[in-house]
Parts: C-alpha cells; structure tokens; sequence
C-alpha cells in the first residue's frame, strides 16, 4: 500500500499535474531541516516573485542568465565588427598611401 502511494504520488510530481509548486521547495527544507522559519521564507520570497514576475523563481534566474548570454554574444560580435572595421580602415589608408605614392613616382618617371 505504501509503494502504490508512494508510485502515485511521484506520478503527479513528474507529470507537472502538481499545481503548488511554490511550495514544494518550502516542504523539501521544512521535512528535511525542521526549520519552520527557513520554509516560511522561502514560500513567501517564492510567492513574492512570482506575484511581481509571474515566473516561479527558478524561472526568473533562467530567464536572467540567458538574457545575459545573449549580452555577452553581442558584446562579442560587436568587438568582432569593430574589429573588423578597423582593419579594413587601415587597409584602406594603405592603400591610399601606396596609390599616391605610385602616382607620384609616374609623374617623377614622365617628367623626364
């Protein structure tokens, strides 16, 4: 009877049926520390995040940490293009140099 209850119960759990999951975390600490003031707080800061947010906390972090990879991706391709940019500058500006200086040796070479 244990088992069946116990197979039931981890059923709901890993099906996502378990609709409080703000309290799962705040009853995992309370049955396996005691500490009813540790759960407490947790429910509530959990409950709070998720009347401001609307995401469950666990949520919120995911949604932050990928948010700043995206970040650091354009951080990166932006140095990349700049990069980029300044290398192409210079060639540009050797090129220029080495024109005017083709340029004014045709005209040292014509001139005699």
């Amino acid at each position: 009877m244990k088992n069946i209850f116990l197979n039931i119960l981890l059923l709901i759990f890993l099906s996502g049926c378990f609709q409080s999951t703000a309290m799962v975390g705040p009853t995992v600490t309370l049955v396996s520390t005691g500490n009813f003031s540790q759960a407490l707080g947790t429910f509530v800061t959990s409950k709070a995040v998720e009347e401001e947010t609307g995401l469950q906390p666990h949520e919120l972090i995911v949604q932050k940490v990928e948010e700043q990879q995206i970040k650091n991706k354009d951080k990166k391709i932006n140095k990349e293009l700049s990069v980029m940019l300044e290398n192409n500058i210079r060639e540009k500006q050797l090129l220029i140099l080495l024109e005017n200086n083709i340029n004014k040796t045709r005209e040292i070479i014509n001139s005699y």
